[in-house]
């Protein structure tokens, strides 16, 4: 598709700078900007960019100021990410395949399916299953029986719904198995990344609330509920029967324990660990998670560390060589 810089800015309610009649036909990052396709800034460790890019459009926040010539057209909008979300967004609904269910996929004959569902080759659909309309499901996607999977979702390639539980009853001779007899239930527009786990509940469901977005190889135990419009990163954990609250964003390598509540807007760092309840609206990071404030006094103490133990050795000499004097003197 071809666009004009002028049915751009009149779909992303912009404003031009520039030619309005140049053309783009694809995106690239304003770093490695070619002609006929279109970039953004956003961010303004990228701005000495603007100045030499080869893009033909940039897409800007309103209030950007340049400081030196820029050759491209340049379309500001309230939100230039935003904005360029949605332009890539509307290109791929013309480039997208039709909804279709590939006959290399198996699917149980009591699985529920809803209308203008994609089901990619080597898919499993489990007995009882039910997918809401126009959910994608990518090639070796697993989902276990009884699952529910709700409208305008996205199952990456290996990920798998409804695998038990990790729970086991320890015995003299060894472990006994707790049957999981729960479910999953994803709802509307959850998006769920490659390779990432979520258990089946043990009893009751795992539930991840409408428009969440977990990364890749994230874990998600049993009879966990991750609240509406939270995101988690890659290799993000959740042990089992934990609730988080809405619009939390949890980073990378993230891992929280069980049976603890996570309030809603909470942010958590990455390489974290968070072991016990969070208050509404709190930032964390470190091992364990604290407030984003002491975590930060905690790291600059920690990189003077060496210094600090060496002054501490001097001053336990002194010390001692006072005592000693101190001694002499009586």
């Amino acid at each position: 598709m071809i666009f004009t810089a002028k049915q751009i800015a009149s779909y992303i309610n912009g404003r031009i700078v520039g030619d309005e009649n140049v053309t783009v036909e694809t995106f690239s990052k304003i770093e490695e900007g070619k002609p006929g396709t279109l970039s953004f800034l956003a961010n303004p460790k990228y701005t000495h960019y603007i100045y030499s890019t080869e893009s033909s459009i940039v897409l800007v926040n309103e209030g950007f100021v340049p400081e030196q010539p820029v050759h491209c057209t340049l379309i500001y909008s309230a939100n230039a990410y935003e904005s360029l979300a949605k332009l890539m967004t509307l290109v791929q609904s013309f480039s997208q395949k039709k909804s279709e269910i590939s006959s290399l996929a198996f699917i149980a004959e009591t699985a529920k399916i809803g209308n203008n569902v994609s089901i990619a080759p080597f898919a499993y659909i489990g007995e009882n299953v039910e997918i809401g309309d126009n959910t994608i499901i990518n090639p070796h996607v697993a989902i276990y029986h009884d699952c529910k999977i709700g409208a305008n979702c996205i199952l990456h390639a290996g990920c798998v719904i409804g695998a038990d539980g990790f729970g086991f009853a320890p015995q003299a001779e060894g472990y006994e198995k707790i049957p999981q007899i729960g479910n999953v239930v994803l709802e509307d527009n959850v998006e769920i990344g490659a390779n990432t786990c979520i258990d089946r509940a043990t009893m009751g469901s795992t539930i991840i609330h409408g428009g969440t977005k977990l990364d890749n190889l994230v874990q998600i135990a049993h009879n966990v509920v991750v609240g509406k419009n939270t995101v988690m990163a890659a290799q993000s954990g959740v042990a089992g029967s934990t609730k988080l609250g809405e619009w939390c964003m949890i980073g990378g390598q993230t891992g929280i324990t069980g049976h603890i509540n996570i309030g809603d807007r909470v942010q958590v760092g990455a390489h974290a660990g968070v072991t016990g309840n969070v208050k509404e609206g709190m930032t964390m990071n470190g091992y364990p998670a604290i407030e984003i404030m002491r975590f930060r006094r905690s790291s600059a103490a920690l990189r003077n560390l060496p210094e600090m133990f060496f002054q501490l050795h001097e001053l336990e000499k002194e010390v001692k060589n006072l005592k000693e004097k101190m001694e002499e003197m009586k």
